[in-house]
């Protein structure tokens, strides 16, 4: 409640409120005092008065981060990268900050500096991780952020599309280095995403009984747009997996038994052997994709395979190559 004292003819209203400091205005009439007092305390009531710098203090941005690190991340699918991520942020001097310190301006000074590294949408991705652990610390955790400091940063414009096609020479290239490579998967990894146009942990997290050889079908049931959808198998993929059967040494769960990492790692290790510049794993999707497009089939028939669910989004995949087409004008 407030509380109001006349002093030197005017009248002073004062604002207690636990947790807070103390707020105090004078005015020379009585009713003025007690108007802004009934303003203060409908802003206490909302949280709205500001936290004191001691409680702010109290709080580091690292305290924020691994927290959300290690009760929010593990139930995400990317949990894995994610952690990669905040784990790296964290020996930023940014996350010895307190929340007292820490302003807006030090997460652009960061993202202006992560830009000379890596891609803007890479930047993004970091910084939408830590926005969503200060907004996850504001309301589930009852942490005193009045306002996220990464709420109002501009987000970057990220061109990340790509045109990538995987030429014959670089194919052979690449194969001729499997032949060198001590992980045996690799060479069926990269065939198999180039015949079915799966993202590499798709493929990884292929079991033998998601696949149905007597209808050349294959259930995914977890993808990155949370949609589960079964493709066709052409010949090539389903040789593929029965060349994989007839191996002895074959996993009785999953064609691929790899983890993510070391997956990644084998795929370095090949790029450093090839000698092949600017190839991503994933540009096979794209290679597939439009493969697809070049064999004739339609639209509607590659979504089914590659699951998008915005047909403009293919366009993003699909370089059909000019004198392919131009076959078709004759």
């Amino acid at each position: 409640m407030a509380t109001f004292i006349k002093r030197d003819g005017k009248y002073q209203a004062v604002i207690r409120r636990k947790g807070f400091p103390t707020v105090c205005r004078s005015f020379h009439l009585k009713s003025d005092a007690q108007e802004w007092a009934r303003h203060m305390e409908i802003k206490a009531d909302r949280g709205d008065l500001p936290t004191p710098v001691k409680v702010l203090d109290g709080y580091k941005v690292k305290d924020i981060l691994e927290r959300y690190r290690d009760e929010i991340t593990p139930k995400k699918r990317s949990s894995d990268t994610e952690i990669y991520i905040l784990d790296a942020f964290l020996r930023n001097p940014i996350a010895n900050l307190t929340l007292a310190q820490i302003t807006p301006a030090h997460f652009s000074a960061y993202r202006d500096k992560r830009l000379k590294d890596v891609k803007p949408g890479t930047v993004n991705r970091e910084l939408g991780i830590i926005k969503h652990a200060f907004d996850i610390a504001e309301r589930e955790w009852n942490i005193p952020i009045k306002h996220n400091p990464l709420a109002k940063l501009k987000k970057l414009k990220a061109q990340n599309a790509r045109s990538r096609r995987l030429t014959d020479d670089e194919y052979k290239t690449l194969i001729d280095a499997v032949d060198k490579t001590r992980n045996q998967h690799i060479k069926a990894l990269i065939n198999f995403a180039i015949a079915t146009g799966m993202r590499r942990g798709e493929i990884l997290r292929l079991y033998w009984h998601d696949i149905n050889f007597e209808t050349k079908t294959l259930f995914i049931p977890l993808t990155k747009n949370g949609h589960s959808r079964t493709i066709p198998l052409s010949n090539q993929a389903i040789g593929i997996l029965r060349d994989i059967q007839a191996k002895n040494d074959t996993d009785k769960q999953r064609p691929f038994p790899l983890s993510d990492n070391a997956a990644k790692l084998a795929w370095q290790r090949l790029l450093r052997r090839s000698g092949i510049d600017d190839l991503h794993f994933h540009d096979f999707r794209h290679e597939a994709i439009s493969r697809f497009f070049e064999r004739g089939l339609s639209v509607p028939e590659v979504a089914l395979i590659s699951g998008h669910r915005d047909f403009r989004m293919l366009f993003r995949y699909t370089h059909l190559k000019a004198e392919d087409v131009a076959q078709k004008l004759v």
